[in-house]
């Protein structure tokens, strides 16, 4: 007796009842297991039928299979169908081995039905290939590209297409629109059939809307209020003005994340024991909002207590550590000073060469005294070495360009603190968008590998820019630059810039390792024309740079510079001062310089914490037609007050001296309006009375103060305020007669600044008001300017 097997049952299939659907009466049931029976004790073999299967054909043969016939292949080998057959052609026949090989022909996933029947003395294996998808296209996406879908399913051209895996990609779809906040989308898959069993798939997507986050409420805070914790986290309620975000849009990893904002909130705040319970977000009854819930426990404020070591390392005592130790005795709890001081610990102790220690602080709990005790416990760990440095993800960036920013060689002792400036030098460049550069175990338990992985990004630019500001009125640039020149690190630069009130020509060039050494060099040249209004004179400076520049030591850098220059002093007005028409004419200035750099801010564009300070000497007189000797000194120190709050306090000061000669006027310093808010440009110093030009000094001293606050709006809208004070003065002009003021009183001003990001530029404004002046200066209340690049 012979059986036929076909595919297992699938999800919807009907299942073939004979008598026209209705089930079998329970007599004929067991009637027909009574046959079965009987047949099995005649000695024959019987296959058990899968449900679905088709009407059994009967066939005789004996138990031995004669040969595998496959029937339906047509993309597929033959030989390929029967390399997954348990059973092969002289074997037995045996239906644990059948049904093992149809579980095994359907796991493949090329076949969408098959059927193993008998027939003589062969085996038949009847199969229905799936089809191959000839394309995959999506209709109906506005919001997302056809290329983020594309890379996020797994269905590609010439790739067997199977219902399973286009439900998975339906599934793949809907996630990325729900995760941009559009939980009404809806995918159907369509399928047209092509010849040669071929298929096209297509999504059709219904976007839907975005669906806000219309509420956000906590339940069990008790110390904090809903606003505040709203303002802790990252998802925001819908508003209008957040157009340009999707916070205020549900987005489950969001939420994720929102709990862990909540939990460093409080454990900074010293509610050690703080706990979210749940986050939930509900569709609102018109499903088209969501309601979002924190349930949290605060806990009771806890406040530090002892801390003390455990240190498995020798030769390293307490009195060795405590002093990185930022938690006191009595002070609030803050879970950030713990982290804070764990990563002291560390850097001290990969200073001294120990890379994989382990560091970690055991809390212990009072609750009855509401007290932390913390025990830092330091591991065993013994001295590493540099066995190799590793560079990976430059394409276009050479190696040693890389490799020279390094502090640390393959065969130094390990040292952590070399390890980040080298990572802080290697960000510096500017070439890569992303910088990694981490240790991880060496192949001898005293070595380590060092990782350095970059992301690099363009280094080229092709800017324009246009602005406003009620210094230079209109201002436009256009500037061409390649920074990464060739992938050797060298910066190209040409930039053409004007506004009503000058004219700047500029081609620079500079070689960071000149000559294969940690010096850069490079050249400038540039042609600037500028009226000086306050001063009724135009002038024209050309002239060229040399200059080299090189680190004396760990963030100090040395500059020294050769320039050559021609300034014109031309279209002098008539009734301008006769100090400065004394001034009409051509010189030439042949002047050596250098600067010295200390740089220990956080960040070069947008310092917050750290300090810089800046010294520069030049003296001309090495030919030319100019002799004079100039000082300049600059310094910034910022202070985080905490995340939103900070302190800037920045100084500067000049001095020029002649040498044999008086300073002509193109050398001065002119200082106001950038430098003291609250003045016009030049509307500080020496002043003609009679013409009211400013004529320059030679000393001067600039100090600022200035405070950023919270502006108390969303932070989607990017509106960054602050208080100010300048203070300053300049003086001491050669040559001066009873008609020139020049006095050294000090000027004050003080006032309040805006500045907003946005998709155009920066928008700044400050409003100062003169608090201390001379009667000769020149004021104003509000100074604006605006700026963008493409």
């Amino acid at each position: 007796m012979s059986q036929r097997y076909s595919r297992p049952l699938q999800g919807g299939d009907d299942v073939d009842q004979p008598t026209g659907g209705k089930p079998l009466p329970t007599y004929t049931t067991c009637w027909i297991a009574a046959v079965l029976l009987a047949v099995q004790l005649a000695g024959f073999s019987t296959l058990a039928l899968i449900p679905g299967a088709s009407t059994a054909v009967a066939q005789t043969g004996s138990g031995l299979v004669s040969e595998v016939v496959v029937q339906g292949a047509q993309r597929i080998d033959p030989a390929t169908v029967r390399s997954y057959m348990l059973i092969q052609a002289g074997d037995t026949l045996d239906e644990n081995r059948l049904d093992r090989s149809l579980k095994a022909l359907f796991a493949t996933g090329l076949f969408a039905d098959v059927t193993i029947r008998r027939q003589g003395d062969a085996l038949v294996v009847a199969v229905v290939e799936n089809p191959i998808i000839n394309r995959i296209a999506f209709e109906g996406n506005n919001r997302i590209e056809d290329s983020e879908l594309e890379a996020e399913v797994q269905l590609r051209p010439r790739l067997v297409f199977t219902r399973t895996r286009v439900q998975q990609d339906v599934q793949r779809i809907v996630e990325i629109y729900r995760r941009s906040g559009r939980y009404s989308v809806v995918v159907e898959p369509k399928v047209i059939q092509q010849p040669q069993n071929r298929v096209d798939l297509i999504f059709e997507i219904e976007e839907g809307t975005l669906t806000p986050v219309r509420t956000i409420a906590f339940l069990g805070n008790q110390k904090y209020s809903d606003s505040t914790l709203r303002g802790v986290i990252q998802t925001k309620e819908y508003a209008f003005y957040r157009f340009l975000t999707t916070n205020d849009t549900y987005d489950p990893d969001r939420l994720s994340f929102d709990r862990e904002l909540l939990r460093r909130f409080y454990l900074r705040t010293g509610y050690a024991d703080f706990q979210v319970l749940s986050a939930v977000a509900e569709l609102a009854p018109d499903r088209e909002s969501f309601v979002v819930t924190f349930t949290i426990e605060e806990g009771e404020v806890y406040e530090f207590g002892e801390s003390q070591f455990e240190i498995g390392l020798p030769r390293l005592t307490d009195e060795d550590l405590r002093p990185l130790v930022l938690t006191e005795p009595g002070e609030r709890y803050d879970s950030t000073l713990v982290d804070d001081t764990v990563d002291a610990i560390t850097d001290k102790l990969g200073t001294l060469g120990y890379a994989f220690v382990d560091v970690r602080p055991q809390i212990n709990r009072d609750r009855e005294n509401q007290r932390i005790d913390l025990v830092y416990q330091i591991g065993e760990a013994s001295k590493i070495f540099v066995e190799r440095i590793d560079i990976e993800g430059n394409v276009r960036t050479l190696d040693r360009v890389i490799r020279r920013e390094m502090q640390l060689v393959e065969g130094d002792a390990f040292n952590t603190a070399r390890l980040r400036r080298s990572e802080r030098r290697i960000r510096n460049l500017g070439f890569f968008k992303k910088v990694s550069v981490q240790n991880t175990e060496g192949s001898s338990p005293d070595t380590t590998k060092v990782t350095v992985e970059v992301e690099e990004q363009s280094t080229g630019e092709i800017s324009f820019g246009v602005g406003y500001s009620t210094v230079d009125a209109v201002i436009g640039d256009v500037g061409i630059r390649e920074r990464n020149l060739l992938g050797r690190g060298q910066d190209l630069r040409f930039s053409v810039s004007g506004s009503t009130r000058s004219t700047k020509f500029d081609i620079a060039f500079t070689e960071p390792y000149f000559l294969g050494r940690d010096v850069s060099a490079g050249f400038d040249l540039f042609r600037i024309e500028r009226n000086q209004r306050e001063s009724s004179f135009d002038e024209l400076r050309v002239g060229a740079v040399l200059r080299a520049g090189y680190e004396l030591a760990p963030d100090i850098n040395q500059t020294i510079n050769y320039r050559l220059e021609q300034t014109e002093i031309k279209d002098i007005e008539d009734d301008a001062s006769r100090f400065i028409r004394d001034q009409a004419g051509t010189t030439l200035v042949s002047q050596f310089g250098q600067t010295l750099t200390y740089d220990k801010r956080d960040n070069r564009l947008d310092p917050r914490d750290g300090y810089i300070g800046r010294l520069t000497t030049e003296i001309a007189g090495a030919g030319g037609d100019e002799r004079f000797f100039r000082l300049s000194m600059r310094g910034a120190y910022y202070y985080p007050i905490n995340e939103t709050w900070g302190l800037s306090f920045l100084g500067q000061l000049g001095s020029i001296t002649g040498l044999g000669e008086n300073v002509s006027i193109g050398e001065r310093f002119f200082i106001g309006a950038n430098t003291i808010r609250g003045f016009e440009r030049s509307g500080i110093g020496p002043r003609d009375i009679n013409t009211g030009d400013a004529l320059g000094g030679n000393q001067y001293y600039v100090g600022t103060i200035e405070l950023a606050f919270p502006s108390g709006l969303p932070e989607d809208l990017g509106v960054k305020t602050f208080l100010f004070s300048d203070a300053g003065s300049l003086f001491n002009v050669d040559d001066n007669g009873t008609e020139v003021r020049d006095v050294s009183s000090v000027r004050v001003s003080m006032g309040f600044g805006v500045a907003v990001s946005t998709g155009l530029g920066q928008v700044r404004v400050d409003a100062g008001q003169a608090v201390a002046k001379e009667d000769f200066d020149k004021t104003e209340l509000i100074r604006f300017s605006f700026g963008t690049r493409f």
